[in-house]
């Protein structure tokens, strides 16, 4: 028997409540990343903006507190998730060009989307008819 897994592009605050802050809300995505139920799709652009804020003071300090170095964050993103090439441009563009490859990479795979960023969230009913999910908080488990 197969089992189909939902996969889901993750902006960088919220793989940040699991892979710095130890968010309890996202603790269902983190553990159904870990368990292989949800596969996490990435691409190159997003692993270097997840490098580049880990050592902005405030997510510093909580890692430090954590004594994770910015190497431990990466490989643990590298070990929960499938690398992708960059996609190319959907036929939406947001608002926020930050936030662009995010939803480049959910319309080129079919994938979930999971953002707190209110730029990607207003366009929840354009890429609905994409058929993509867009959703303010992680999965709490299947």
């Amino acid at each position: 028997m197969t089992v189909l897994r939902t996969c889901w592009v993750i902006d960088t605050n919220t793989a940040l409540d699991f892979l710095v802050f130890e968010d309890v809300r996202a603790q269902a995505l983190l553990q159904g990343l870990k368990s292989g139920v949800y596969c996490w799709l990435v691409c190159q652009p997003m692993r270097d903006e997840l490098a580049r804020v880990l050592d902005y003071p405030l997510i510093a300090k909580r890692r430090l507190q954590r004594s994770l170095s910015v190497a431990d964050v990466l490989r643990e993103l590298d070990a929960l998730s499938d690398m992708r090439e960059v996609p190319a441009k959907a036929m939406y563009t947001c608002k926020d060009p930050d936030d662009q490859v995010f939803i480049d990479l959910a319309v080129a795979h079919n994938a979930s989307l999971v953002s707190k960023d209110h730029a990607v969230l207003a366009m929840r009913g354009r890429l609905k008819r994409l058929g993509i999910v867009v959703s303010a908080t992680p999965p709490q488990g299947d």
